[in-house]
């Protein structure tokens, strides 16, 4: 049947597609939209499936925080390449999705992929759509939230790495922003020393094992000099027990501390492309 241009664009309109892909699921689905809009899905599911073995390494990681400052999220939209990251529909898309995960904080990626897009379909869905629009491989790379008495987001420029802090109180502005910054910038691996991962303290502990005895020490000081390593590990890798990046005679804890006896942190999630 003759599909017309007034046809195609509208199908363009929709799902973002190229004309001649719309042009060619018009035809394919006999006219029918919405046999059309899902040949499209269905397209954009082949180049997925044909894509797997790409690195989905650029993007957009995006922090969100609500209107109350009690809930905060961290998400990556991710893609193969840094041309399609830096595009505006692209990001407006990544923004969406974002929004989206702050309004219904569903609790993994997956979940985040069930949520209605909008009326007509789900994130996963767009993904699908978006995937057959640009050719390149598309997901969510990271999706983490957060809950305090007060949450603060930190976006660097470009779009590349982005954090959210949860404070058990609430807290002036200029205090929240340079904690959230000092949590993008120092790449704390935990909140607390209680908070780091047996496997990774387990790791660096065989590091610093390995490495005293390669220095000559005694074995029967290899643990106690190990322990010393994993005290410094804590120092440098744990929020609140870094140096604070504004005036390193004190500790993140310390300064906090100063501002009021009883602030401190209880949560953050950090995220960046490598």
């Amino acid at each position: 049947m003759a599909i017309t241009a007034a046809e195609v664009n509208k199908l363009r309109q929709q799902t973002g597609a190229g004309m001649m892909d719309c042009k060619k699921a018009l035809e394919e689905s006999n006219g029918d939209f919405e046999q059309a809009v899902d040949y499209l899905r269905k397209k954009g599911a082949k180049v997925a499936a044909n894509r797997q073995d790409r690195d989905a390494k650029e993007g957009v990681v995006l922090a969100k925080t609500s209107a109350d400052n009690k809930k905060g999220i961290v998400v990556s939209i991710n893609c193969e390449t840094d041309f399609v990251a830096k595009n505006a529909d692209f990001i407006a898309f990544a923004e969406t999705v974002a929004n989206i995960a702050l309004e219904k904080l569903p609790a993994t990626s997956e979940e985040l992929k069930s949520l209605p897009y909008n009326s007509e379909i789900t994130i996963g869905d767009k993904f699908m759509e978006q995937i057959g629009k640009i050719g390149e491989k598309i997901d969510i790379g990271y999706y983490q939230l957060i809950s305090a008495e007060h949450v603060v987001g930190y976006i660097h420029p470009g779009n590349r790495l982005s954090v959210v802090v949860g404070f058990n109180k609430v807290v002036a502005t200029e205090v929240s922003k340079n904690i959230a910054m000092q949590a993008a910038a120092m790449a704390a691996v935990a909140l607390d020393k209680d908070d780091v991962d047996a496997k990774t303290l387990e790791r660096e502990l065989e590091i610093a094992r390995d490495t005293t005895r390669a220095e000559g020490k005694p074995e029967d000081m290899v643990e106690k000099i190990a322990q010393g390593k994993i005290n410094k590990f804590y120092k440098e890798n744990t929020l609140l027990n870094q140096d604070y990046f504004i005036d390193n005679k004190v500790s993140v804890r310390q300064f906090l501390q100063s501002v009021e006896k009883d602030l401190t942190l209880t949560a953050f999630k950090r995220y960046a492309l490598s």
